[in-house]
């Protein structure tokens, strides 16, 4: 199957499952039940000679939603998405912001260096740079002489 009717299977499920509710598409909201999906913000990784970089996008979270750790040489983000209070005359017509915990694990590579590991948040981009440890050039080969 190819990626393009993969992507068109896809299409055609997504407009069966929606076609019971296109008479009643607005002002019904979806159920609470499907905005309380676990969340799995998209990641970007990239290297270069001095470090590894993992961006992960978080819009709407707070550093203080946010964790990162190291535990045998996996690194984890967690986070939450906590769901807003609403007023109880507030009428919702439509709800599409997911709400709810996450967690992303990746492996680290072995000349990662977990001791200079940082974290920064900004602008709904969660950054983590993993430095890597300083590779020792392989010593020349040598010929012994046999006696």
């Amino acid at each position: 199957m190819t990626l393009m009717n993969a992507l068109e299977s896809l299409q055609d499920l997504e407009k069966m499952i929606d076609r019971p509710a296109i008479p009643f598409r607005w002002p019904l909201a979806r159920p609470a039940s499907l905005m309380t999906m676990e969340l799995n913000p998209r990641v970007d990784i990239s290297e270069d000679d001095g470090s590894y970089r993992i961006h992960a996008d978080v819009p709407g979270l707070r550093r203080e939603d946010l964790r990162v750790s190291l535990a045998d040489g996996v690194l984890t983000i967690e986070g939450e998405r906590k769901e807003e209070k609403l007023q109880e005359s507030t009428l919702m017509h439509r709800l599409e912001r997911f709400h709810g915990r996450f967690r992303r694990s990746f492996t680290l590579p072995a000349d990662a260096d977990p001791s200079g590991l940082k974290a920064r948040c900004q602008d709904g981009q969660l950054t983590v740079t993993v430095p890597r440890k300083a590779t020792v050039a392989p010593e020349a080969a040598v010929t012994v002489p046999v006696e």
